[in-house]
């Protein structure tokens, strides 16, 4: 679901288009102009069906994209951060880093997208209506049909629920608000949409078989979607469930070997790479500052013949994409953040000064403590914020 080009900013959030959106343009305006439109309004031209077919898909397009605008400004109005907005083959998606803070706050998140789909289908009816009224018709009247049956189903299809839907998402927030507890109730409400998943599933094989081979094969792909989301969407909740509560501080590695950014690739390597089995190194200025991040993924990339004349901060992460943490700071808020050209690494910070390194292998290692405390094979730890953390190697 990453974007292939980027459309722009709305409302300051970065939205872009994934490639594979192409295919629910054509499935749509070739469904509009070859079947549905001919059917309830014959004798137009073809090229007047492809016209007013396309029209209507690209206004779906913007109809998804309100829907998910709204999620991104309602997240974002409720301290969430907002990555961007994706459209791709099989709806939309918000990019958010972290999750809502309050069962409160992840419901109005998720239910105002099915609302905003449910008032552009009502305006879209109204305009509809009020067409006819003024002896309005033809295509122009069919789209906005179209558009009002579309954002109604879209916005009904999402309030089942069953994570990852806004729907499961609501049902979460309202265990969440009963249980008081975030990590059980994500759980149940991905549980949910895996059943839901499968049950798209059977159907689409059903109308396969039964010969309505494309609307089958289309369930089907979403059925497998919902399945594989809710799948990972429970996983992430378990996982989140061990380490909540733990600070950055108790998971990072360190003590921090440190490079300078204006040493050359070469004598990096020889000197210090060679010579320590760690795989991250944050680069300092002369004031201690942050000034970028190399991996050895990163080096690897420089050719042999191009290490003597190439600086650490030629090919380094630069810090303003660095992720970066106190060591006070919640695990699971720093999480969201591990991504990007830092190769899923981030540097803690404490008072501007470099004291540790959170990798992948640091928070693995953390879930592995944590459930050797669930199962009781590690005497005199605990779960959650108890699971005190072994030493590692080192940055990782």
């Amino acid at each position: 679901m990453n974007e292939t080009f980027r459309l722009g900013r709305i409302a300051g959030i970065r939205v872009g288009v994934n490639a594979s959106v192409l295919v629910i343009v054509a499935i749509i305006a070739a469904g509009l102009a070859l079947g549905r439109f001919p059917l309830v309004l014959p004798g137009r031209s073809g090229l007047a069906y492809a016209a007013a077919a396309l029209v209507a898909a690209a206004a779906f397009l913007a109809s998804l994209l309100a829907h998910e605008l709204a999620h991104a400004v309602v997240a974002r109005r409720n301290g969430v951060e907002v990555e961007g907005i994706t459209l791709w083959l099989l709806g939309g998606v918000a990019r958010l880093r972290g999750g809502a803070r309050t069962p409160g706050a992840e419901f109005r998140i998720a239910g105002v997208g099915p609302l905003t789909s449910l008032v552009l289908g009502g305006l879209a009816m109204a305009a509809a209506v009020l067409a006819r009224v003024a002896g309005a018709g033809g295509l122009p009247v069919a789209v906005l049909d179209y558009l009002a049956v579309i954002n109604v189903s879209l916005a009904l299809f999402n309030l089942v629920p069953a994570a990852p839907l806004d729907g499961g998402r609501l049902l979460r927030a309202l265990l969440w608000w009963r249980r008081g507890d975030p990590w059980s109730s994500a759980v149940t409400a991905s549980r949910a949409g895996r059943f839901f998943g499968f049950a798209l599933v059977a159907l689409g094989a059903l109308q396969l078989v039964t010969g309505r081979g494309l609307g089958g094969l289309w369930l089907g792909l979403i059925g497998l979607f919902l399945v594989n989301a809710a799948t990972a969407e429970e996983q992430q909740a378990r996982a989140s469930a061990r380490l909540g509560g733990l600070p950055v501080g108790r998971v990072m590695s360190g003590p921090v070997l440190t490079a300078d950014p204006d040493q050359p690739v070469d004598r990096f390597l020889y000197e210090v790479a060679l010579a320590h089995r760690f795989s991250t190194y944050p680069l300092v200025g002369p004031g201690g500052a942050l000034v970028g991040l190399v991996t050895l993924n990163r080096l690897r990339s420089v050719p042999a013949s191009a290490r003597a004349t190439t600086r650490l901060r030629d090919v380094a992460c630069p810090p303003s994409e660095v992720p970066t943490a106190r060591p006070e700071e919640p695990l699971l808020d720093l999480l969201g953040r591990m991504e990007g050209c830092s190769d899923g690494r981030a540097v803690v910070l404490d008072g501007g000064r470099v004291v540790g390194v959170v990798s992948p292998s640091d928070v693995t290692r953390t879930l592995q403590l944590a459930d050797l405390a669930a199962a009781g094979r590690y005497p005199g730890a605990g779960g959650g914020a108890d699971v005190a953390r072994v030493p590692g190697p080192g940055p990782g």
